[in-house]
């Protein structure tokens, strides 16, 4: 899958516009890491971390993130 595709994908499931090209070109880097140290394919692996990406955009616009802090 070309960065241009990943980009447009990652926008389409949460990705801020803005950084969509810099996350697509990390996010294929990371794809074939991660093939390779899994000894899965890089479809496998890239299918695995857009679903990862996904949940956390998508727990980050319901106040699910990391930085959500308890009411006092």
């Amino acid at each position: 899958m070309q960065e241009s595709e990943l980009a447009t994908l990652l926008i389409a499931i949460g990705c801020p516009p803005e950084k969509s090209a810099e996350m697509a070109a990390q996010l294929d880097k990371r794809a074939k890491q991660l093939a390779e140290a899994k000894n899965r394919t890089y479809d496998e692996a890239l299918q695995h971390l857009l679903k990862l990406m996904a949940q956390g955009w998508s727990a980050k616009e319901k106040g699910l993130g990391m930085d959500a802090r308890p009411p006092v």
